[in-house]
């Protein structure tokens, strides 16, 4: 374990230097366009998680919630339709703790490969992971899974694949990214093999846009903490006082946005280029998409797998899907 815990770390520090050249490169392509970006990735380092974990606990964000309920009433279910002797792969893991009941009621899981950006994050929930299910491999492999280099670390199995994907993750992408995700996942399972999918769904554009803008302003904290980390790794000078915090639903395009808006005319230096900022222009930060359970079941039948379950809340706010490849 402790030599395997080594090459994990040392994986782990090469892969956070290139990271942060592509932290840096990604920041300057976004500011520098006519609409400024940030990519919603980079809104997860260590602090930005923790406050994320705040927000999961507050009465205004249903989905985690949500989503917990439907795994308690229906996780038997699920783990039955997985079937036995599973490896199940899990992109974007993070501390893993939504797994891990998922495993413990699995019958007899051959392996768990989390794939995240965090060493320690993935060191840690392999240990707890391993003193609970000590017969189950747990290989955590470092990486973007947006990537396709990331997906070639993993390891080899005859056995049959299920990626576990979710926290309604597939809503950051834009319906053709969901769909480019959705093929690169299908590409890499074979016939048989399946997907485990979480997708928060339409609804009331009041308590969407109350989910993203709390009554407690954690999500401000939380999309600010970008400007921060720029400061803090990029050299910049953000003024986060200088910038609110604004999430609205867009309709048409069945998605909550999240910008920040600059509150007056001003110009921001990051890693030694600067940026103008007219009062009232935003940095738009992230979208969450939201599904109908018709477009869900579409977007999963035209990216190559065939649904075959889905379960949802007594609301109909969120649904986890259950489909198999073709």
């Amino acid at each position: 374990m402790a030599v395997q815990n080594s090459v994990l770390t040392e994986q782990g520090v090469a892969v956070q230097c290139g990271y942060l050249q592509e932290f840096e490169a990604d920041v300057l392509a976004g500011l520098s366009g006519r609409q400024k970006t940030l990519p919603c990735k980079y809104l997860y380092d260590a602090a930005g998680s923790k406050l994320f974990e705040e927000i999961c606990e507050l009465e205004d964000y249903y989905l985690t919630r949500t989503e917990a309920n439907i795994f308690c009433e229906c996780l038997p279910e699920m783990a039955d339709l997985l079937g036995e002797s599973v490896v199940l792969v899990e992109p974007g893991a993070g501390n893993c703790e939504k797994a891990e009941p998922l495993l413990a009621c699995m019958d007899s899981p051959q392996a768990y490969y989390p794939l995240d950006i965090s060493p320690e994050i993935l060191l840690a929930a392999q240990q707890r992971i391993q003193a609970r299910l000590p017969a189950l491999e747990v290989a955590p492999v470092i990486g973007d899974f947006t990537a396709p280099e990331a997906w070639a670390d993993l390891p080899v199995t005859a056995h049959k694949k299920v990626i576990f994907f979710p926290g309604s993750t597939i809503g950051n992408f834009t319906p053709e990214q969901a769909a480019a995700l959705l093929r690169q996942f299908s590409g890499f399972l074979k016939a048989g093999d399946g997907l485990l999918l979480g997708a928060d769904l339409v609804k009331d554009s009041v308590v969407l846009e109350r989910a993203y803008h709390d009554s407690e302003h954690v999500t401000e904290l939380f999309n600010k903490n970008l400007l921060s980390r720029i400061n803090c790794e990029l050299n910049g000078n953000f003024d986060t006082s200088a910038f609110a915090h604004r999430a609205f639903y867009h309709a048409h395009r069945q998605r909550v946005e999240m910008h920040l808006v600059s509150l007056k005319d001003q110009t921001v230096a990051v890693a030694g280029q600067d940026f103008e900022f007219r009062e009232g222009e935003t940095i738009h930060t992230e979208n969450s998409h939201k599904y109908t359970l018709p477009g869900l079941k579409a977007l999963l039948q035209e990216t190559g797998f065939s649904p075959k379950h889905y379960w949802t809340d007594n609301k109909q706010h969120y649904a986890i899907y259950y489909a198999e490849v073709l």
